[in-house]
Parts: C-alpha cells; sequence; structure tokens
C-alpha cells in the first residue's frame, strides 16, 4: 500500500527523504497493518518487558560481555532445544569469497526483532518470526554484519541505524520513513549507541573510529590510527611511511564502550601496504594491532597498547575486547579481555592499560628479508599461556592414526616439497626466497584467520570465566621480489600467494589454496583444529579446552577433530554457552563450568555469526544464529538455505 508522506527532523543538515521519495528508491513496506490503526506497529513497544529479555546491541551491552540472565533455558533441559522458525535472508553478494555469506547479528528489543536480508532491513515478530515492517535497498547492500537501535529521546523517535558501504542509514518506524548521510569512510560492522552518540569503525582509508551525534547526523569527532606530525607515535613510523597509509583500519565488528569511565576501546589491523612485508615503513607502525581506549565524548587518546610491533604477519586485531570486573587478590579489578589472531589472550587494566598477568617482551626471530627491519622483541603474555597454537615442528604433522591415509600422505608430501618447513616459534617471520633457489619455505602458526578472530570473546561475570573459540591452522610460503619490479616484495609458495597446510593443492599460478577447499580441506597438523575455551579471568588459567566441531567422514572415535571456522560465543545465566562457528554445520550449546557439549543442532548451512538469546512476548526464551556461511571454509549451497534458524523449548 501506498503511505502519506512524511517529513523527518532528524539528520536536519541532510537531504530530507520523505515516504513518498522513498518508495520508488528504497521501497518501504509495512505488513500486517493498515493506517487506519496505527498503533498497532508499536503495541510491542508499550508491552511488558524486561531488560533482561532483550538483546539490544550487537554484544548485548556496551562492555561486550554477550551474557544473557536469561535462565528458562538451562543446563538441565537444553537437550530438548528444538527449531521453531527460519527466516530467508536472501543470496548475500559476498557468496563464495574468502569470508563470503552474512555473519548477522539480528537484535531483539521489546519483542520485536530487528535484522537485515541481503538487500533488504526487517522487523520481526520475535516468537513467530513475521514480518512487521521491510525496507528494501535497490542500489545500496545493508550491512551483513549488524546494526543498532536507538530508543528516542522524547523529542526524537526510535530510529533503527545500519551502514551500507560508507552511508549510514537510519529508518524511523514510528513515522515509516528514513533518511541517509554519507560518511568519509565504510565501515562494515555494527553502529554501536553510547547516549546520544553513534560509534563506527573504518573498512577503508584513512583507518579511524568516529562518533555522529544520532539526532543532527553530524560528526562530533574522530580518532585517526596513523599519528601526524606531533602525534603521539609519529615517531613510530620512519621514512615519512605514515603518510597515505592504506591500512589500519577498525575493521572488528563493533565497539566496546566502559560506560562508568566514559571509554571506547577501538581495536586497530596491521600496517600497509604490504601485510608480509614492512621494508617500506621501518618502525613499529602505532597505533597498528593496537587497543586504544579513547574518551567516548570526545575521542581524546586515554592510553594505547600495541600487541604487536611493526606485523608482518597480518595478524590485525579483529575483535574488540570484552570488558569485565573481576576480583584477584582481594581488590575488584576493571580489566578488558583482548583474543588475538596471534593464539594470545590479553588481559589488561582497562583503567590504565596495564597488564594484569604480565606480559613480557621477549626476543622472536629476524627476518633475512632485504630491507626488512622487523622488531627484536613482541609482547608475549605470562597467563593465560596460548590459547592456540603458536609453533611447529614436524612431529605435529597428523598421522593416518589421527585421520586417513590419504590425508596424511598428502600432508607429509606437502611438507617435503616445501623444504620440510622452517618455523623457530612464535612470529617466526616468512624467509626470504632468492630467485633460482631451492623451495624453503617458512611455516607460520597460528596463521593469517587465527588464533581467535573476528568472533572475539563472551563473558560470565558470575563465575568469572571469558569464552573464547578458536583454529589451530598454519600458514606457509617465504618472501620474493616481485619479478619486474625491483625493490618489491611479497608473500608466495609453490602453492600460491595465500596457502594454508591444509588438505587443498593449488599451484603457484593460482591465488592460493586459502581462496578454496571448502569443507574437505582439513588441516595438516594434528587435531584438534579448533577448540572453545575458558580462562579464568581472576587468575590467568585455562579453566577448560576442548574440541569445537567433528570431521563425520572419520571413524567415530576420530571424529572430534575440531573445525575450523568463523564466528563467536554467547553466554546465559542458564550456564550455558552457545556457539556456531565451526564448518561442519553444527550449532551448539556448552556447559560453561565444564566445557561439557550438552546440545548440537545440524544446520542447512554453517553458521559464522554471533548468535543472540532473548524472551519473547510469550513469555519464552529463543535462541537465534545466522546459519549463511559462504566462504573460502565452506562447501557451496543453494542460495535459499541463506537463513536465521531460531530455537526454544517445546
Amino acid at each position: 500500500m501506498e503511505l502519506e508522506q512524511q517529513h523527518i527532523s532528524v539528520f536536519k543538515s541532510l537531504r530530507r527523504v520523505g515516504l513518498r521519495n522513498r518508495l520508488r528508491r528504497l521501497d518501504w513496506i509495512v505488513l500486517l497493518l493498515a493506517m487506519a490503526t496505527p498503533m498497532v506497529l508499536y503495541a510491542q513497544v508499550a508491552g511488558i518487558q524486561t531488560e533482561a529479555a532483550n538483546w539490544p546491541t550487537y554484544n548485548r551491552d556496551l562492555a561486550g560481555t554477550r551474557f544473557s540472565p536469561l535462565t528458562q533455558i538451562n543446563t538441565e533441559n537444553v537437550g530438548s532445544l528444538r527449531q521453531v522458525w527460519t527466516y530467508p535472508l536472501g543470496r548475500n553478494r559476498t557468496t563464495g569469497d574468502l569470508g563470503g555469506g552474512s555473519q548477522f547479528t539480528p537484535l531483539v528489543i521489546d519483542g520485536v526483532m530487528y535484522l537485515a536480508g541481503a538487500d533488504h532491513i526487517v522487523a520481526l515478530e520475535s516468537e513467530t518470526g513475521e514480518e512487521i515492517w521491510r525496507f528494501n535497498l535497490r542500489e545500496e547492500t545493508p550491512s551483513r554484519r549488524g546494526l543498532a537501535y536507538w530508543p528516542g529521546d522524547g523529542e526524537y523517535s526510535p530510529m533503527v541505524l545500519i551502514t551500507a558501504d560508507q552511508r549510514l542509514l537510519a529508518i524511523i518506524p514510528e513515522e515509516e520513513s528514513s533518511t541517509a548521510r554519507a560518511m568519509p569512510v565504510a565501515y562494515l560492522g555494527a553502529p554501536v549507541i553510547f547516549e546520544n552518540l553513534l560509534l563506527v569503525g573504518s573498512n577503508t582509508p584513512p583507518g579511524s573510529v568516529r562518533a555522529f551525534d544520532v539526532r543532527s547526523g553530524s560528526e562530533v569527532w574522530v580518532f585517526n590510527s596513523t599519528p601526524g606530525p606531533g602525534e603521539v607515535g609519529h615517531d613510530t613510523w620512519e621514512n615519512d611511511a605514515w603518510q597515505d597509509q592504506p591500512n589500519l583500519f577498525h575493521w572488528a565488528f563493533s565497539l566496546t564502550v566502559d560506560e562508568e569511565r566514559g571509554l571506547v576501546f577501538a581495536a586497530f589491523e596491521s600496517a600497509g601496504p604490504g601485510d608480509y612485508y614492512g621494508g617500506d615503513r621501518p618502525g613499529d607502525n602505532l597505533f597498528s594491532d593496537s587497543i586504544v581506549a579513547l574518551d567516548v565524548r570526545t575521542g581524546e587518546r586515554r592510553w594505547h597498547y600495541q600487541t604487536i610491533h611493526h606485523d608482518i604477519w597480518d595478524f590485525d586485531l579483529p575483535a574488540p575486547p570484552g570488558l569485565l570486573d573481576v576480583e584477584i587478590d582481594g581488590e575488584l579489578v576493571p580489566i578488558l579481555a583482548l583474543a588475538g589472531k596471534t593464539g594470545y589472550l590479553y588481559i589488561l587494566n582497562r583503567q590504565t592499560g596495564e597488564p594484569v598477568f604480565g606480559i613480557e617482551e621477549r626476543p622472536v626471530p629476524q627476518s633475512n628479508a632485504p630491507g626488512e627491519q622487523s622488531a627484536p622483541t613482541q609482547p608475549i603474555p605470562v597467563r593465560p599461556p596460548p590459547i592456540a597454537k603458536v609453533d611447529f615442528s614436524p612431529e605435529d604433522i597428523v598421522t593416518a592414526e589421527d585421520t586417513t591415509e590419504e590425508h596424511a600422505r598428502y600432508c607429509r608430501r606437502i611438507y617435503e616439497e616445501n623444504g620440510e618447513f622452517t618455523n623457530n616459534g612464535p612470529f617466526t617471520p616468512y624467509g626470504y626466497h632468492e630467485p633460482g633457489s631451492e623451495v624453503s619455505s617458512t611455516i607460520i602458526f597460528p596463521g593469517s584467520i587465527g588464533g581467535a578472530n573476528w568472533g572475539g570473546t563472551a563473558a560470565d561475570p558470575t563465575l568469572g570465566y571469558i569464552f573464547v573459540n578458536t583454529m589451530d591452522e598454519g600458514s606457509f610460503g617465504w618472501i620474493e621480489e616481485v619479478p619486474g619490479y625491483p625493490g618489491y616484495y611479497e608473500r608466495n609458495s609453490i602453492h600460491g600467494p595465500l596457502s594454508r597446510f591444509w588438505w587443498n593443492e593449488t599451484d603457484r599460478d593460482s591465488g592460493g589454496s586459502a581462496l578454496s577447499g571448502g569443507e574437505d580441506a582439513w588441516p595438516c597438523n594434528k587435531p584438534p583444529w579448533g577448540s572453545l575455551v575458558a580462562i579464568n579471568a581472576a587468575t590467568g588459567d585455562i579453566a577448560w579446552k576442548v574440541p569445537l566441531g567433528i570431521t563425520e567422514e572419520l571413524p567415530a572415535d576420530r571424529q572430534r577433530t575440531g573445525r575450523l571456522g568463523m564466528g563467536g560465543p554467547i553466554a546465559t545465566a542458564g550456564g550455558l554457552v552457545f556457539i556456531g562457528a565451526t564448518n561442519d554445520r553444527r550449532f551448539r550449546a556448552f556447559d560453561s563450568r565444564t566445557g561439557e557439549e550438552l546440545w548440537v543442532a545440524r544446520l542447512e548451512m554453517s553458521a559464522f555469526a554471533v548468535p543472540i538469546t532473548y524472551q519473547g512476548r510469550d513469555s519464552k526464551q529463543y535462541v537465534a544464529v545466522v546459519a549463511a556461511a559462504a566462504s573460502a571454509l565452506d562447501d557451496p549451497s543453494p542460495d535459499e538455505a541463506q537463513k536465521l534458524v531460531v530455537f526454544s523449548l517445546p
């Protein structure tokens, strides 16, 4: 139906978009109600819902705990969970890419679920999945990762906010209208709202974090991750390499905020232009691979901690830290826990940036690539111990007793054909390969996808546990001079530039074995290949660690191999950790205290997303996850299989 045009009063400095105009470009469609009864749309907002029932932001709370106080689903009954409804998302445009498919985490506020599909944003009845309204985009693609909800302030109406590449869209359901503004950079993650500020990261240059006034759309502050002359960190860039820096994005899918201290925590990626060669950017390269605490209201830097000096491994910081208060030696300590691709978990005092359990600058192997000046030391936590594999020896190669004779034979051959890999421990750099010389490859653990990746951490404040999923996979190759371009260097191998030590053989002229392989690309190191880890935040010890995922093609006694995958966990007061994040097409629940797997559901596609849990207006607790992984880690699936899947008790 066509609805009456309504002008909006927010984002005043931008082009106002009335409903009728938007019908031509973005198609605002209201379902399940008539204009004669406009209050039907917002009956749920006036319903009796407690804060505990909601999942109001990407990480549920600004601290990033992903902890729900709901207890209806618990360790005693979780085994009875069953699928109750699904919602099709449509074919995401990234399907088949290296990290393709929807990774969306929906929100639920007062019984309404907010979700983005391939080409639309939608509000759903959280108990049934029935559409309340749909907002179609014809020319833009909404974020495939998350959105934000602002409840309004009495003067301004509530808004649903989502990025679409370099545009920020604001949907105002009460007024059945919308508006948009261009951002200086693109951001593909979920905006975060603190008070009346909307916080976003960056996926295009310049690397930055910035805040907008959610009511006016104006930019309030920006923090640029590459320090200029006179700024803290500028002296870590030699040869003017800071200029035109193409990287240092905060591409992590969200940000976390310490509301009490007024701090927002940005997590920046590695420097460029080369991920594996830094001879053209000598120095430690702040604020690459750094956690930076910013005043959330002004953007001023309060402190920073660099986890990797002069990154030549593409380790990045893929997720913001989780925030937790824990009692240590009788004192309540405000900590942050930052999981990295490096295979380490960094636990810092979030007020000061100081390590809680010690982090030592340890000597590391040095690069022999021409012009490279690798850092002589790297910061390595004393506690916790590594949460993923950080070194390699020939004894780590899989055997027939671990998997199959065919798999083991392939892995041994790859090892031998690559000159019997070199690895000298954590932060081993890729070795230099002279043109025409014998093959001699370096293997790196973790590889460039981790360790931990963008799924980040969850926490149970009642236990004081931090939960994170990790991968044990290796990348291999060398550094060589680019043919025809003297002085330019890049990573390569006999299997192509981006190669992983797994069951997928490619030739040197390909992009590399990392770009394909799917679910059958079993890693060549001994299992487990993927794990779920619980860390006691009060001691820095690993409370438990269990394989995450199965390889069902193997005999029953070998199937608990763990699997590769993306996504992250959530935790509940019912004593549970829920997680997908494996390329075995499963969604699981674990006992948060012991790590025992209590429930598993098979999915049509793997769930490379952070799940949510909420209470519907029917007083039932639900658990939901987007199962739409379509990356190089996955086998192809029909487009119609990309969907949100929701579970509850009978």
